[in-house]
């Protein structure tokens, strides 16, 4: 059973870029997310989050955070309207040198370049159907993949 719900994952993500500047959009959260999940799998072989990771046409999305988030649009997400006031790093001691690792990696792309590089993967390239819905991501596919990357 995982620690944190991918929400909280999805927060710990919106407070760490606005303190390093960096703008964030909910699809690129939705990467970020992804690439948690993904190599947490690979590394440790649970999951980070017990929320499932879907496979959407711009890439893997978990459904709730995307649903919970919609309303910034293409914009990015007003962290202090979108994060709990109660916020507190000492919550993610426990899996806080994965996350900056995954945000020291994937961070410093765009949105679209991340999008772009999911496509490229087998995880979300196996499990992709066009017009299908509501695709789970395997987390076997993921930890697999991201055990070798």
């Amino acid at each position: 059973m995982a620690t944190h719900t991918a929400r909280e994952i999805a927060d710990w993500f919106l407070v760490w870029g606005e303190q390093n500047e960096a703008a964030m959009s909910n699809l690129k959260l939705q990467k970020l997310l992804y690439y948690a999940q993904g190599h947490h799998l690979g590394s440790h072989g649970v999951p980070m989050f017990d929320d499932k990771v879907e496979a959407w046409a711009h890439g893997p999305v978990v459904r709730s955070v995307y649903h919970e988030l919609k309303k910034f649009g293409n914009a990015d997400i007003d962290v202090d309207e979108a994060v709990a006031e109660d916020f507190d790093w000492d919550d993610y001691r426990d899996v806080e040198a994965d996350l900056v690792r995954v945000w020291n990696t994937y961070g410093k792309y765009e949105a679209w370049a991340l999008r772009n590089r999911t496509h490229r993967e087998s995880p979300w390239k196996d499990t992709f159907e066009d017009g299908a819905r509501f695709l789970v991501i395997p987390q076997d596919a993921m930890r697999e993949f991201f055990a070798t990357s």
